[in-house]
């Protein structure tokens, strides 16, 4: 779900190139539900090899990886481990949520209506364990490091970049910052337009950056005072928040009185344990240890039978992709030599 802290953050509009030669760490499943979400077809029919397998994942995960590295960006993908308990009353919200897209998804195909249908089908988005092995095989081919966390990997994506090992966590939501990700960047693995909400408008998807320093000085607040305004707002382990409090009122009711318990108007409304989730987000389940973040070049002969013979992916396509990479490489070779030959 994450948290909605967009007019509270105020990101900041960067250019992919403002990235070059940074490490970003990349929240991996947040990343391969957004490609289930938009790489579909003109009536949200996933992408399909010849034995009927889901590509929409792997084809993402190529190309907008190809772009990344492209811009000379370094990555690591996170992967979730065990969600915490507390996560179970979301994760069954979504599953219905799924269950009546898919519903409506059939309805509408039955119609011939196919904007909603693809509409609906973009709710239906399920990343099952193949599909997760499938993405790591393809991080490994392309030389792309990756990590298993041992909970939320956005938590471990956090980590890494509040402890130096990163520049950035990548992620579209929000809670990076309340893990405390101290630069959180959203929209570097989603390019295009997108479409609006309920209208037929389409916008430019460009990065966004936001400083966790910058958001708590602007706001006059401390983190531990922004997860409070996160749980007014709704976390995954409070879905659905408090009804009628937006992002401007829990700024003004924390501010006010600090913790949400000393709220008055919220006296008796409270079912659950605030200090559950702030202890999730001030001390998660992260991967604590120093990991190898180094980029490897990609194994270009297995990736091509790996996409093209397994997958049915286009050899012209691929090879073209890795031609780029090669050129981009070379020419930031030659850029050294000019400085340091």
């Amino acid at each position: 779900m994450g948290v909605n802290l967009r007019k509270i953050a105020e990101p900041k509009m960067i250019e992919l190139e403002d990235l070059r030669g940074k490490k970003i760490a990349i929240d991996a499943f947040n990343a391969l539900y957004q490609f289930l979400s938009i790489i579909r077809g003109m009536t949200g029919e996933l992408l399909r090899d010849n034995k009927g397998r889901v590509t929409s994942h792997l084809s993402g995960l190529f190309y907008r990886n190809m772009n990344l590295l492209e811009t000379g960006i370094k990555l690591v993908y996170v992967f979730d481990g065990v969600s915490p308990k507390l996560k179970s009353v979301e994760i069954e919200r979504r599953r219905e949520i799924k269950v009546q897209a898919n519903q409506m998804y059939k309805e509408a195909l039955e119609k011939k209506d196919y904007e909603s249908a693809k509409k609906y089908a973009s709710a239906t988005s399920h990343l099952d364990n193949q599909m997760v092995e499938e993405s790591k095989k393809l991080l490994d081919l392309m030389g792309i490091p990756w990590i298993q966390a041992p909970s939320e990997g956005e938590a471990t994506a956090a980590y890494l970049n509040a402890s130096g090992q990163v520049d950035f966590a990548a992620s579209q939501d929000y809670d990076s910052l309340l893990f405390g990700a101290s630069k959180l960047v959203r929209n570097v693995t989603i390019s295009g337009k997108r479409k609006l909400p309920n209208r037929n408008v389409r916008v430019d998807v460009i990065p966004e950056m936001v400083s966790l320093s910058d958001v708590l000085s602007l706001n006059g607040i401390t983190r531990e005072q922004l997860i409070d305004i996160g749980i007014l707002l709704g976390t995954d382990f409070n879905p659905g928040g408090f009804s009628g409090i937006g992002p401007a009122t829990a700024l003004k009711l924390v501010k006010k009185y600090a913790r949400i318990e000393d709220i008055p108007d919220l006296k008796g409304k409270i079912d659950f344990d605030p200090d559950e989730i702030r202890e999730i987000f001030l001390h998660p389940q992260v991967l604590t240890r120093e990991v190898d973040l180094e980029q490897n070049g990609p194994k270009k002969d297995e990736l091509e039978r790996f996409l093209v013979e397994e997958h049915d992916f286009s050899k012209e396509r691929i090879e073209t992709a890795l031609q780029r990479l090669d050129a981009q490489k070379e020419k930031a070779s030659q850029s050294l030599e000019k400085w340091f030959g």
